[in-house]
């Protein structure tokens, strides 16, 4: 097994004012050519936008983007036509392909919105661009992990051009769940929403991140009351 390990307080991190923003990996102004990327895995921001705030029409090709509302309500429009408002218990992708632009703005007047936006590489460039969006609400589980995200369309959640496995997780204090790793020649980052838990003896707080690989299964141990997202990807990028 090999590990690499990110504690919350060593992530990068700006403060526009309207918009916080924290960086796992390297991005926008923030690079350290350590954490660059954990295999396929490429950008993994925590943003809090201010009400009434947001990012302006933006492109991106040849990257698939998934979008988890923590908190709170954000708008989202496009070259494609789409104009949907993903909301806490939501998960969105975009498969930016041959390219697309996009807005995305919190609508509300009194409140922040706190939301996880995660890029991954694909594994074929060029695609025609593509949007979908969905409610966990049917296939959330509690002390479970459950699929939010695969590489297949009449799978369970979103889908993605990559052999990526995104699922989440909300636990107890005191219950202990295992992963299952899809593919032998993956690697799983996981990252803690809410509370503290162990993650195959590692001890985890917070927004702290775990990069495992060369693993048959992760087992997890929630602490406190918990929440976790795990992100199974290949740990070669090949495209």
């Amino acid at each position: 097994m090999k590990t690499i390990f990110h504690k919350a307080e060593t992530r990068g991190s700006a403060d526009h004012g309207w918009l916080k923003t924290y960086h796992t990996f390297s991005f926008a102004n923030y690079y350290d050519p350590e954490r660059v990327h954990f295999g396929t895995l490429r950008v993994l921001n925590d943003d809090y936008v201010a009400a009434g705030k947001g990012f302006g029409m933006h492109p991106h090709d040849n990257m698939e983007i998934i979008t988890i509302p923590l908190e709170g309500d954000l708008q989202h429009k496009d070259n494609m036509g789409n104009q949907e408002i993903i909301r806490e218990g939501d998960v969105q992708v975009m498969s930016a392909g041959t390219g697309v632009y996009h807005s995305e703005f919190n609508p509300n007047s009194d409140k922040a919105v706190q939301l996880l936006q995660i890029w991954v590489f694909p594994n074929k460039k060029n695609v025609k661009p593509r949007y979908d969006q969905i409610s966990l609400e049917d296939i959330k589980r509690d002390n479970e992990f459950y699929q939010i995200l695969s590489p297949d369309s009449k799978d369970q959640g979103v889908w993605i051009h990559q052999d990526a496995w995104f699922s989440l997780g909300k636990c107890e204090a005191g219950k202990e769940a295992t992963y299952q790793l899809k593919r032998a020649e993956n690697g799983v980052y996981a990252f803690v929403i809410e509370g503290e838990v162990t993650v195959n003896d590692k001890p985890l707080k917070k927004r702290d991140g775990l990069g495992i690989w060369d693993v048959e299964e992760l087992n997890v141990v929630c602490n406190t009351n918990a929440r976790l997202l795990l992100m199974e990807v290949p740990m070669e990028i090949k495209n």
